[in-house]
């Protein structure tokens, strides 16, 4: 329950600094080149430590389970 309270309290400082600063950004990563706003560069890459910190959880976690299976 306090990672579901701390995700939330996560997302929610993020949605505040997100929306505070919509000015539009350049973004440059290799070859690629285009301009967004700087709330969709934030919650994308919120979601994707999310999503990141998620797999990294559902792996440590099924590695206890088989572990302990055997």
């Amino acid at each position: 329950m306090t990672v579901l309270i701390l995700f939330l309290l996560i997302l929610t400082l993020a949605a505040v600094f997100a929306v505070q600063n919509a000015a539009p950004v350049a973004i440059v990563f290799l070859f690629w080149s285009f301009e967004a706003s700087l709330a969709i560069v934030v919650f994308i890459f919120v979601l994707g430590g999310a999503a990141a910190v998620a797999t990294g959880y559902y792996l440590v976690h099924l590695k206890r389970r088989l572990k302990n299976r055997y």
